[in-house]
């Protein structure tokens, strides 16, 4: 009988080993090399998302430096029969701006229909448009601005009464 337990427990050894494996240090380098590209791939997009954060955004093609207005045209066609609105009352005209070219104009050089020129130490800029035609195609370009002072609490409110 002794010989039969050792037989089954040497066989229970036996299939045991076949059962269980260790594993190898070949899975675990696997391991290691693919941690390692995550870690690379990982680190490469949060420095694009910098890159991409710290990039400044374009100029507004229509700028105000005190009393002198930029228009600068940026696209690859000329722009012809161009007219620049303030205040969609005064207006300045130019026969045509070159692709990639500028105009400049001071403020004084506004006029309205009926003669009056721009005071710009008196009114104050609400509306500023540019419209002409590339390639005989009308445009309009719109400066935006940034509300200050009692106009920017105006959406603020509920109905008015």
């Amino acid at each position: 009988m002794s010989a039969t337990f050792r037989c089954s427990t040497t066989a229970k050894r036996f299939a045991l080993r076949l059962v269980w494996v260790p594993p190898k240090k070949r899975n675990s380098k696997k391991k290691a090399d693919l941690k390692a590209g995550i870690l690379r791939a990982l680190a490469l997009t949060q420095l694009l998302a910098i890159a991409a954060g710290c990039r400044t955004p374009a100029p507004d093609p229509i700028r105000l430096d005190g009393r002198l207005l930029t228009v600068e045209n940026r696209s690859s066609q000329d722009w012809q029969g161009v007219e620049i609105w303030l205040n969609m009352y005064y207006r300045v005209t130019v026969s045509s701006i070159p692709a990639g070219g500028r105009f400049q104009a001071p403020l004084d050089a506004f006029v309205a229909g009926f003669g009056q020129r721009f005071d710009f130490r008196r009114a104050q800029i609400r509306d500023l448009r540019v419209n002409g035609t590339a390639n005989g195609k009308p445009f309009e370009l719109k400066k935006e601005f940034q509300s200050a002072g009692l106009d920017a609490l105006k959406d603020l409110g509920g109905k008015k009464p």
